[in-house]
């Protein structure tokens, strides 16, 4: 008799058809989105690292590098453009992709694993970039209630995501989402001379039970 999988490996070793009949509305890997401003129809469709195309990826950490880059290189964790390409490869690495056609480069994205976070399974939220053309209009809101969703079927203990504490506006939308700073999150550390050094970044969660 084969060895059942713990649910992390059991879940994340599903081909992509079965992971989106299982866990996504409606059993759709694909799905519509109009932006309420501009009338603009999108199309937002589910892909793993292993099928996400070169073209497209590559487009992701366009945007990656077009809305972040400059926050990264300032920061404690730095700019590795090398280091970012390749954890966009992580073989659990799953992805919202936003396009306006099927065959048009994504205009937006967010990346998410089923993982494990101080030994509790977790799904966590790894990138959420989107061009201006997407941008308010409740498109964040809507793709971090589609993982909220996957994880809680899924049945997950938590959703989590690291922001940068300079990026004070993707903190705020997390906040509305109801995200908390989580107990693993960095605290200031004293220095002799009494001299305070805060983390430049921070480790939300938010609870799915």
């Amino acid at each position: 008799m084969a060895r059942q999988l713990p649910l992390i490996e059991g879940v994340n070793a599903l081909p992509l058809s079965t992971f989106a009949s299982l866990y996504l509305p409606d059993n759709l890997s694909c799905f519509n989105y109009i932006h309420p401003q501009s009338s603009h129809s999108y199309i937002i469709s589910l892909h793993t690292s292993s099928t996400i195309s070169s073209a497209d990826l590559s487009t992701c950490f366009d945007l990656i590098a077009a809305t972040s880059a400059s926050t990264y290189a300032v920061s404690s964790t730095g700019w590795h453009p090398h280091k970012k390409r390749k954890e966009m490869r992580l073989p659990d690495l799953r992805y919202f992709l936003v396009k306006c056609t099927p065959d048009s480069p994504p205009e937006g994205f967010l990346s998410f694993m089923l993982t494990y976070e101080d030994k509790k399974e977790v799904i966590y939220v790894y990138e959420v970039h989107f061009a201006k053309t997407l941008r308010n209009g409740g498109l964040g809101k809507l793709l971090m209630g589609l993982v909220e969703e996957v994880g809680r079927k899924v049945g997950v203990e938590k959703a989590m995501l690291t922001a940068f504490v300079a990026n004070e506006g993707a903190c705020r939308f997390y906040e509305r989402l109801e995200y908390d700073v989580d107990e693993f999150s960095p605290e200031e550390r004293k220095l002799r001379g009494g001299i305070v050094i805060a983390p430049d970044y921070v480790i939300l969660s938010k609870n799915l039970g």
